[in-house]
């Protein structure tokens, strides 16, 4: 062979691999997915998170005729299964259904993150709104919202609440409400569920926790339901008002849960999860309402530019409450 010819045939074989490596994800793409699809957790089976993953991912292995596999991947307030999703490869067979702490609140929390959620991962599509809802042990002497901010007034520094960990929606939504209240209350942080448990047990006076998590327990008796804290009533617990109608304005503090993907997923594969996520919602509605979600959708530049509001706000508020993950 020539060294005309064979220096040809390294400049084609060269030109075929680029052109591979820019068209395989697209390429791939076309007949997406054509084989299952993993769903990463980024919490504990069981939570609000998994719940929804469950439930929207059935919808989506019915609509795209593959599986839909839920992998839980807890750790570092969700920063271990996030990171893993950051580092899969951008081909939508990895996404992840993530939540306001890691991509919203982590960035401040944590002293340092390996990666950046706003830049690293595409946002999909908002599945769900979660708001907190106030509740109180029966033994606290508030029927109303407005009986238990007097009655937090009226005992500085001596009731307790719990959250499921320093700079979690649940800790920063009991801080911003004593803090318009004027009040003082002691923080005492626990990991998971655990906080529900001293709550019912009569160990804590009161808590934020997501509607999921306690709404059985509202239902018997077991805790007394407030306020929520969402911009407008929640369709799961009718008749109990937003904390901003009671007063304070403005006070919007909850959950929400979303799907994300690798940076450098193809457009086609987010169009056809959002596509296929907004069908399946008002499917899942009733289900989603009855366990204290409300069905949210939209379009992937909604859930971008939602995000990104979300990590303003609660920047400002975890640099506040000087809360710093340990």
């Amino acid at each position: 062979m020539t060294d005309f010819a064979l220096t040809r045939k390294k400049f084609l074989v060269a030109a075929a691999a680029t052109l591979a490596a820019v068209a395989g994800p697209q390429a791939q793409a076309a007949g997406y997915p054509d084989k299952p699809v993993k769903i990463v957790v980024a919490f504990t089976a069981g939570g609000t998170t998994d719940i929804l993953a469950r439930a929207v991912g059935q919808q989506l292995q019915d609509k795209l005729k593959q599986p839909f596999i839920v992998d839980n991947k807890p750790g570092a307030g969700g920063n271990l299964g996030t990171e893993f999703v950051v580092r899969s490869a951008p081909d939508g067979y990895t996404l992840i259904i993530d939540s306001v702490g890691p991509i919203a609140i982590n960035q401040t929390l944590y002293k340092s993150l390996p990666y950046d959620p706003l830049k690293d991962l595409v946002p999909i599509v908002q599945v769900a709104d979660v708001p907190n809802v106030l509740v109180v042990h029966p033994s606290v002497p508030a029927k109303t919202f407005e009986e238990f901010v007097a009655y937090l007034k009226a005992n500085p520094g001596k009731l307790n609440y719990g959250s499921t960990g320093v700079g979690t929606s649940a800790h920063l939504s009991s801080y911003m409400l004593t803090q318009r209240v004027g009040a003082e209350a002691l923080h005492v942080p626990y990991k998971g569920a655990s906080a529900l448990t001293d709550l019912l047990a009569g160990r804590l006076q009161f808590m934020f926790a997501t509607i999921p998590s306690v709404i059985q327990h509202i239902k018997a008796g077991k805790v007394r339901a407030l306020a929520v804290s969402s911009a407008k009533p929640s369709r799961s617990l009718p008749g109990v008002p937003t904390v901003a109608a009671k007063g304070f304005p403005g006070f919007e503090a909850g959950s929400w849960f979303g799907f994300f993907a690798p940076k450098g997923t193809p457009q086609s594969v987010i169009m056809t999860i959002n596509k296929a996520v907004n069908e399946a919602l008002p499917t899942l509605e009733q289900q989603l309402v009855r366990e204290g979600a409300d069905p949210v959708g939209g379009t992937p530049e909604q859930f971008g530019k939602f995000t990104q509001a979300e990590y303003e706000k609660w920047k400002a508020v975890v640099k506040a409450s000087g809360a710093q993950a340990e």
